[in-house]
């Protein structure tokens, strides 16, 4: 015997996760489950799994898992897909929603096509934090502008800056044709970072964008990862790099990130896209 899943493909501006509404299909050992299921040759293919299920403190949960299978705090882009998916499939009529997340609520304003389907949203990301000593191992958990040895023993400088979960921000000229495949696990797993770290290279373009590559904790390589946009824009504000507000340019698109002066909470406004529905076998 077997049981079937139900599940939607679905990117933020091409960084792909896999989705499973677990109000409608509980599954268990998603860390497992994501592993299979994200190889793009012998599963469905993705950059994790994320599940959509019941909330205690909001309208709705999220919990995602990297194609690794660890477990992730938040993820930007899969927030935008969560909104359009609950949205566009009659699980909810509101255009503000409140997601649990592991980072905690984080509030998704869903912004409507003339179809009627969500085309774009904006997150709320919550204050970004600057000094984290359980993510970055220096006297207080800070570093602007400061020097990372990666496991080469190869230095980096960059900023930290954590979205909850942890990223090192690096503006450097050539992101272009950067070797990040063999330059992002060597600073993932330097020792200054005891949980690992998102690491995001950045350069400044002469209009003012700011164009970034990035390889993420848990999942290597991605098209765009919203948290990273976010710390990214941080980081470029904090070193007067650029104002409070930047557009973002990944591989997989463009994200539009304002850091508020007001509340002082990031802002990420970007697309969310439905690739197709599927199913799929899992033995017993």
């Amino acid at each position: 015997m077997s049981q079937t899943i139900k599940f939607t493909k679905m990117h933020g501006a091409g960084n792909d996760y896999i989705y499973v509404n677990t109000l409608e299909t509980p599954i268990d050992n998603p860390e497992a489950l994501s592993i299979l299921w994200s190889d793009r040759h012998k599963g469905i293919g993705g950059d994790g799994l994320v599940l959509i299920g019941p909330a205690k403190h909001g309208d709705f949960s999220m919990r995602i898992f990297n194609n690794d299978g660890s477990e992730a705090m938040m993820c930007g882009n899969a927030s935008r897909c969560i909104g359009k998916y609950l949205h566009d499939e009659g699980l909810t009529d509101k255009t503000e929603i409140k997601l649990e997340t592991l980072s905690g609520i984080k509030v998704l304003k869903l912004h409507i096509a003339d179809d009627g389907l969500v085309d774009t949203v904006t997150v709320d990301m919550d204050t970004p934090k600057t000094a984290v000593p359980a993510q970055l191992a220096t006297p207080d958990g800070s570093l602007v502008e400061g020097e990372v040895t990666a496991t080469d023993g190869k230095t980096y400088c960059g900023t930290f800056v954590s979205m909850g979960n942890p990223h090192f921000v690096i503006f450097t000229e050539g992101v272009e044709t950067l070797d990040l495949p063999a330059v992002g696990p060597t600073l993932e797993f330097a020792t200054l970072f005891p949980e690992r770290c998102n690491i995001e290279f950045a350069e400044v373009r002469p209009d003012g964008d700011i164009r970034m590559r990035v390889w993420e904790r848990g999942s290597g390589i991605t098209m765009a990862c919203g948290t990273g946009a976010c710390a990214t824009a941080v980081a470029a504000a904090l070193t007067h790099r650029a104002g409070r507000k930047s557009r973002i340019v990944m591989d997989g698109g463009t994200l539009e990130i304002a850091w508020s002066e007001t509340d002082h909470h990031v802002y990420m406004t970007g697309p969310a896209t439905k690739v197709f529905d599927g199913t799929i076998n899992i033995p017993k």
